[in-house]
């Protein structure tokens, strides 16, 4: 991320499945609408108003994309991060157009209608990015609370050190 980005947070639910694509470089992309609608409480008639839906079109790219087309369905409510961009275009008959997404960087579900059961993705370690938790690899290099005894060798676990 750099400088004088403008990051957000939406809670909304999901408009339909996330949508799955592949670039011809074979990253994956997923695309999907979270619909986050406002409620005020209304004293006078003693009951919650809805305000305007706002529709907002996520990306998330790679990894992240595959998560999301693995773990979310249509419906599911959700709490997104990412950065706004503006997209503009020009239509056929000349008119300029633009709308506001949302390039995803952390999204999950919303655990207070719900519950979630969280599964650790396995990566595969050919080059690219190192998983997330590459800082516990039980490695003295990474100063990981991981490091293994002496004498015995360094594996990877999904189990704590405790």
């Amino acid at each position: 991320m750099s400088a004088g980005e403008t990051t957000i947070t939406v809670v909304g639910n999901l408009t339909d499945d996330p949508e799955i694509r592949f670039t011809p470089s074979g990253a994956a992309m997923a695309k999907f609408t979270v619909a986050s609608t406002p409620r005020t409480f209304d004293k006078t008639t003693n009951q919650w108003r809805d305000g305007t839906a706002m529709f907002l079109r996520c990306t998330a790219w790679r990894d992240l994309a595959e998560h999301v087309g693995d773990s979310l369905t249509k419906g599911a409510r959700v709490i997104v991060t990412g950065r706004l961009r503006q997209h503009n275009w020009q239509t056929p008959e000349n008119e300029n157009r633009s709308m506001l997404g949302l390039e995803v960087d952390e999204i999950g579900p919303s655990l207070r209608f719900a519950t979630a059961t969280v599964t650790r993705a396995q990566r595969a370690a050919a080059g690219g990015t190192p998983p997330a938790d590459a800082w516990n690899t039980g490695t003295p290099a990474n100063g990981g609370w991981g490091a293994p005894a002496q004498g015995k060798e360094s594996q990877f676990s999904d189990e704590p050190p405790f």
